[in-house]
């Protein structure tokens, strides 16, 4: 089916009531990871970018200070990467910016190939919000590319984006912010967080998405409602992690039938990324942990070693430095680094083929009409207003 815009997967969430899972991946085994997963249970596939995640791919360890640049070699290599193994991927697949910083992070990915993104202006002023983003939908809408704005501020800590406490979103200011932008879909806060500590037993306020796709319906507005922050953190892989010399402490993530009832609230796209850096922490601790000449290896050792002096960290990017030609490239140079990739790839597909069945995307493949950049370029054309 190929690689599309984020729009029509969105189109048939809304229609069938499901929950599509949107998974980040931070280097090329990743991203063929959660394509394979999805094929297996034919489901729809949205692969995630992160603003710094591009500049990760992009060759800059510390990602935290990536340039420009760095995030344009990244986004492209990505892109390449998802385009290898999505163009022939028998479902369709997005590649998606997940929190683009302003206009040139997003400029940037869609010039490297990306197929939908997200404008995070949610931290601005609302009209300059408003401005920003109408601004990102012209240059994406153009390109047949979607787009994903926020209204409303996550608590916790992801990458660049961070807050310590949540505002919640305005149903009325979500129909404005949908007439005055143009956005295909919106990023609300109603209590999920980012990170991995998001407090036990969180109730998400599930009348907010309600509240604003009965407006939208009401309104004739179309246009798909995301939750971010809404990784499960699954205990038994956080008590695996430190039972093999990990150190994570006060992790809990939204629970799955909370989630489940908030697909049934009118959220369609779910975004996970902690949940797979700690199934891929924890199969590299394995790892390890059963094969001891891995751990003095010549390629692959000093990723155990960083580990052992990071016991409280569960981002692979934190680990995976020694091997960037493979994070970038996909090159698999020797069997210690084969062994560690098909490690990762293992963590990647528990994770998030989990979740392809828990949010119900399984089997809804065939219900998304997979029209081409191309095509989409047209409809926002015509749809203008």
């Amino acid at each position: 089916m190929g690689m599309i815009s984020l729009a029509p997967i969105i189109e048939a969430s809304n229609k069938y009531c499901y929950g599509q899972g949107a998974f980040n991946v931070n280097a090329v085994a990743q991203a063929k990871a959660v394509i394979e997963i999805h094929e297996i249970f034919h489901s729809p596939a949205v692969l995630q970018g992160a603003d710094l995640a591009n500049g990760f791919m992009g060759g800059c360890k510390d990602f935290t200070k990536a340039t420009l640049e760095d995030k344009k070699r990244g986004a492209k290599l990505i892109a390449d990467a998802v385009r290898k193994y999505g163009e022939q991927a028998s479902v369709p697949v997005v590649l998606h910016l997940d929190h683009g910083r302003d206009f040139e992070s997003c400029k940037a990915a869609i010039d490297g190939g990306y197929t939908s993104v997200m404008i995070d202006g949610s931290s601005l002023e609302y009209n300059e919000n408003v401005e920003l983003t109408r601004e990102v939908v012209k240059y994406a809408h153009a390109r047949g590319v979607s787009v994903e704005g926020e209204l409303g501020v996550l608590a916790g800590v992801e990458d660049h984006v961070s807050s310590e406490n949540s505002t919640y979103t305005n149903p009325m200011k979500a129909i404005d912010f949908f007439r005055k932008t143009q956005v295909d879909a919106l990023a609300i806060s109603y209590g999920t967080m980012h990170g991995a500590s998001k407090g036990k037993n969180v109730k998400l306020r599930k009348q907010i998405p309600l509240a604003i796709k009965e407006c939208m319906q009401h309104e004739g507005i179309k246009g798909g409602l995301v939750s971010h922050g809404s990784s499960t953190v699954p205990g038994y892989i956080v008590e695996e992690i430190n039972s093999l010399g990990g150190d994570i402490k006060d992790a809990y993530g939204i629970s799955m039938p909370e989630l489940q009832e908030a697909i049934q609230c009118g959220i369609n796209k779910i975004n996970v990324d902690t949940d797979i850096r700690l199934a891929v922490t924890r199969n590299f601790r394995e790892l390890f942990h059963a094969n001891e000449a891995l751990k003095n290896s010549e390629y692959v050792g000093e990723i155990y070693r960083l580990m052992e002096m990071n016991k409280n960290v569960f981002d692979p990017r934190a680990f995976l430095t020694p091997v960037m030609d493979t994070v970038m490239y996909g090159n698999i140079p020797n069997e210690d680094v084969r062994t560690l990739i098909n490690a990762m790839e293992r963590g990647v597909k528990e994770a998030a083929g989990a979740l392809i069945i828990q949010f119900g995307s399984f089997g809804k493949a065939h219900l998304v009409d997979c029209r081409s950049l191309e095509e989409m370029k047209e409809f926002y054309k015509e749809n203008e207003k």
